[in-house]
């Protein structure tokens, strides 16, 4: 069984509670669309600190959701110890980007600067809304203030730059807002 570094590896869902008597486990997808998850192997999930290869041997739509088998997982006493972990895989088995595409993952913890060079704070996590993705930019110790900020996830409307080699992002956003 392989272990990866935190900096190889791109969270992509998470295991949410198990489902039915044969083992399966409910899965919370991050991509879009929700069934890509499916398609990238290995998956990978935390034990004590380190990312460890899991098997899946299926993994379907059902319902609103998405369920997947794991190998040697027969039973919901089984299953139930992946509720709640995140589910990753390497960064290398992800198809590459456009330019001005970026994977959620690579937007955490960016600094997050306004065009006049105040500091808001550090992207906490991205979350999606029915109009348009929304970055939760949380305060830090250097920011101007410790409030935690929505802001649109709008490339070239809010969102002015994103340098992922310096970990900052600059945005055009009133910090009184």
């Amino acid at each position: 069984m392989s272990e990866y570094r935190e900096e190889d590896v791109v969270v992509l869902g998470r295991f949410t509670a198990t489902y039915g008597v044969q083992g399966w486990i409910k899965v919370y997808s991050y991509t879009e669309p929700m069934e890509n998850i499916l398609t990238y192997t290995p998956w990978l999930v935390r034990k004590n600190g380190v990312w460890t290869e899991l098997k899946r041997i299926g993994g379907k739509k059902h319902g609103k959701g998405l369920i997947a088998r794991l190998d040697g997982i027969d039973a919901p006493e089984k299953a139930r110890v992946f509720t709640n972990e995140e589910i990753a895989v390497p960064k290398k088995v992800l198809p590459d980007l456009k330019p001005g595409e970026y994977y959620w993952s690579q937007l955490e913890n960016l600094l997050v600067y306004t065009e006049s060079g105040e500091l808001l704070g550090r992207v906490d996590h991205l979350m999606e809304t029915g109009a348009n993705d929304v970055l939760v930019v949380k305060g830090t110790k250097e920011s101007i203030d410790r409030e935690e900020r929505l802001l649109p996830w709008l490339p070239d409307q809010v969102v002015k730059e994103i340098d992922l080699d310096s970990g900052i992002m600059r945005v055009d956003w009133d910090p009184e807002f």
